[in-house]
């Protein structure tokens, strides 16, 4: 759509959850023809139930032409099924110069996704391509919800005048990057990932930026808590948090019967945040 990525978070209605519509390898279902006619039954049973969906373009990539054939058919298959959901490349691309701007047109122009996942390590000039269109987003990586992402996102970053937010010393750098996202949103479209398995940091993040949109992993087979990802992630009113879901879902049953439990365990996973919310006083109504 042509609206501003930030007034079509917030408009996310009643659904900011999310899950990946993924093609596994190791989990091809037998009972099937190919990679699309599972992933359209998974669609058509969560179409109510899923605010977004995040493609992750390595499992496609992964089986080649016939996997990229089966992408572009999902990504037409959301649209017609579920027309409001937000459809977010996962791709987390990282590169400079006419790469990244070759990335961008790929991403948006050629897949049409309405946002993407973006490596800002080589700085701004990595995403800047990724926010020229206001109607387009980049959730920028920034503390994942892998067990190494410690080994180099929550080292000390010295700090100067410009840069401490509370007069430390040093900041560990997914906040430096959280904080330097949040000057870059100039067109309010930048995001951040930021891992439901490290509640702590997700919740300094969420201090930090108090206004950006968070993308959430770690639900489910990572193991990370849904209250503690909800109140920690969600900004002042209980919204601009999407809480991303996968193999929970999409392979919550194994046989024939797995579009019917994928479309249960998502429904689920909805009225499980929506609960929350309405315990917080946050609900919907």
């Amino acid at each position: 759509g042509s609206r501003p990525m930030h007034s079509r978070l917030r408009g996310v209605s009643q659904a900011w959850r999310m899950f990946s519509v993924n093609a596994t390898i190791a989990a091809r279902p037998p009972f099937l023809g190919g990679w699309f006619q599972f992933n359209q039954a998974i669609i058509d049973a969560t179409a109510d139930a899923a605010g977004a969906y995040k493609p992750n373009l390595a499992f496609y990539e992964a089986l080649g032409m016939p996997g990229l054939s089966a992408l572009e058919r999902t990504i037409a298959h959301i649209r017609k099924a579920a027309p409001d959901a937000l459809i977010i490349g996962d791709a987390k691309r990282g590169d400079i110069g006419p790469s990244a701007a070759a990335y961008a047109q790929a991403m948006f122009g050629v897949w049409g996704f309405d946002a993407v996942t973006v490596n800002a390590w080589g700085g701004s000039d990595t995403i800047a391509p990724f926010l020229e269109d206001e109607s387009r987003g980049a959730f920028v990586w920034c503390r994942g919800s892998n067990p190494g992402s410690s080994d180099f996102q929550d080292l000390p970053a010295i700090n100067d005048d410009k840069a401490s937010h509370d007069g430390a010393a040093s900041t560990p750098l997914y906040l430096r990057m959280a904080q330097t996202c949040a000057q870059w949103n100039r067109r309010g479209n930048i995001g951040l990932v930021a891992g439901a398995t490290a509640p702590d940091q997700l919740a300094e993040i969420r201090r930090l930026c108090p206004n950006l949109p968070l993308l959430i992993p770690g639900i489910g087979a990572q193991g990370g808590d849904l209250a503690v990802a909800v109140r920690a992630g969600t900004d002042a009113a209980g919204r601009m948090a999407l809480i991303n879901s996968s193999r929970n879902i999409i392979y919550a049953a194994n046989g024939p019967e797995y579009a019917n439990a994928a479309g249960a365990a998502a429904r689920q996973l909805r009225d499980a945040i929506n609960a929350i919310l309405e315990k917080d006083g946050q609900g919907w109504s």
